[in-house]
């Protein structure tokens, strides 16, 4: 598929492929639902109401930390996931938006998706990487329509531990939270996510 371009090769860690998708019953309205389906990826300040829970929530940052609502290349992701953050990240995880990618709408086919990666904490970047995996980490996002099916995809790749920290608790933390994601445990988040974004409304 063209939009694996987005998707960086698999060299080391774990690796995770999600996939959600939704039939309709003619291209016309599979056309009009990939655009609302688009519309939700982009807007990452409701991700939590797409999941349909509030347990990981998401803010659109400026580069400076700054809140914002415009999804694009050099801007930050805040998380906030469940437990313990770390120090280095007030208490959030960050990612930085570091590729935005679309292909030529057509009547076949058509996706638009993004790239992050770990970055530092924009209040403190001496700190270094403030996320429980290391910056050689990637979660790619990605929404497409093949014919008459919608569909959204999340991949990570490269996931490895952040271990580089000056502080013994977020080397810690960061353990424990990149051994979950590992065996699978961070698997429900991104499902929920992927299914919410090409859930037909009723």
């Amino acid at each position: 598929m063209n939009e694996q371009i987005l998707v960086p090769e698999q060299l080391q860690g774990s690796e995770m492929d999600v996939r959600g998708e939704t039939r309709v019953s003619d291209i016309g309205q599979a056309t009009v639902f990939y655009q609302l389906v688009k519309l939700r990826l982009f807007e990452v300040n409701s991700w939590d109401r797409i999941c349909g829970t509030s347990a990981t929530t998401f803010q659109l940052t400026l580069a400076d930390g700054s809140p914002s609502f415009r999804l694009e290349v050099g801007n930050l992701i805040r998380i906030d996931i469940p437990g313990p953050g770390t120090s280095a990240g007030d208490g959030y995880d960050w990612v930085r938006i570091e590729q935005v990618e679309k292909n030529a709408e057509n009547e076949l086919e058509e996706w638009t998706g993004f790239t992050v990666r770990p970055c530092p904490n924009p209040f403190h970047p001496e700190l270094g990487v403030a996320h429980f995996f290391s910056d050689t980490a990637t979660s790619t996002f990605i929404v497409g329509r093949s014919g008459q099916t919608v569909w959204a995809e999340m991949h990570g790749r490269n996931e490895v531990p952040n271990g580089n920290t000056e502080k013994i608790f977020d080397g810690l933390r960061n353990a424990m939270v990149g051994w979950t994601a590992k065996v699978g445990l961070s698997y429900p988040q991104w499902k929920l996510l992927v299914d919410g974004l090409v859930k037909k409304d009723d």
